[in-house]
Order: C-alpha cells, then sequence, then structure tokens
C-alpha cells in the first residue's frame, strides 16, 4: 500500500523542498491528536470561565468577568493557531530522504537522507494505540541528525513497514 501514489502532488508547502530527481513516495498530514492538549485547554478554559462568571455574577465583579473571559479568548486565539500550524506540517518520504515540514511563520525543514539511517524503530503509547498513531526513532551512525524523532504519525505500522522496505529493499521474506 502506497500512501501516496506517484500521480500526487505534494502542496507547495512541501513541493518546493523537493529536489528535481527526488520521487515523493509516502507524505502524511500529522495526526490530528497532536490537538487534543489544545482542545482539552480551550474546553477545560471555557468551564473554568463559566463557573468563574457564576461566581463573580454581581455588579462588583464585572472587571473579573471582562479579565475570565479575556483570557478564554487567548486560549482559544492559541487553539487557532495551533490547528493552522497542523495544517501545514506533512512527513514526507522521498526516494532519497525523509522530511519533516512544520511551521507556519518560521518555516522549518528537518531531514534525513535514506542512506543515513542505520536504525528506525516506532513506539505507541496506550493512547497511541487507541487512536492510531506512533512516534519514529531515527538512528544514523553516530552523528546527531536534524530529524531523529518524528512524533503523531498516523498509520504508524504502514508507515514503518513502507520506510524499512526503501531502506533494505533486498530484504523482502518473500523473495526467499
Amino acid at each position: 500500500m502506497r500512501l501516496v501514489t506517484h500521480g500526487d502532488s505534494a502542496p507547495s508547502s512541501v513541493n518546493r523542498y523537493l529536489l528535481p530527481h527526488e520521487n515523493q513516495v509516502i507524505m502524511v498530514r500529522r495526526h490530528p491528536a497532536i490537538l487534543l492538549r489544545p482542545v482539552a485547554e480551550v474546553f477545560g478554559g471555557l468551564i473554568l470561565a463559566g463557573l468563574l462568571s457564576r461566581w463573580f455574577g454581581g455588579s462588583a465583579g464585572g472587571q473579573a468577568l471582562v479579565v475570565v473571559w479575556w483570557a478564554w479568548l487567548l486560549l482559544l486565539i492559541r487553539f487557532v493557531w495551533k490547528v493552522a500550524e497542523w495544517s501545514v506540517d506533512y512527513f514526507v518520504v522521498t526516494s532519497q530522504r525523509m522530511l519533516l515540514t512544520y511551521g507556519l511563520i518560521t518555516r522549518k525543514v528537518a531531514m534525513m537522507p535514506l542512506g543515513k539511517v542505520t536504525d528506525m524503530s516506532f513506539q505507541r503509547s496506550v493512547l497511541g494505540r487507541m487512536l492510531g498513531y506512533g512516534e519514529f526513532v531515527l538512528e544514523s551512525a553516530g552523528q546527531d541528525q536534524a530529524l531523529s524523532t518524528v512524533n503523531y504519525l498516523p498509520y504508524p505500522e504502514t508507515l514503518y513497514l513502507e520506510v524499512c522496505q526503501m531502506l533494505f529493499p533486498g530484504s523482502d521474506p518473500a523473495d526467499d
């Protein structure tokens, strides 16, 4: 199963970092579970703001209510920012390298050539198993790389098998 077919094209936010001779093999957006904490903060803040509104309900608490609701509005703005960041974050595997593009204003690209990967594993927490995401841990021969951990990846088993097939093309058990 290919997660991106050869006819699919990357969004322009990713395509500008691909070399002309590279073939895009896999491209996925990080799992929406990355937004669980901001969602919990917004709903928790809303509940807290509602409770404080009832408590400060009198005319003497007018200033406190304004502060409480402005604080919640800041939480809501932070949530919208996190969603916008998530919408432009991609994990890409090409025929030559792995890339993680992220950042809304300051665009960052972490990269590791496939030939430098000496070991790769994935980890899944209990919540990750329930929601369907995992984390890749990449290792290179004695060097610190810009891309060593990629968290919140969807379908980690499928991605893991796809990338391992690219890293070790001759080790297909069906060929034996």
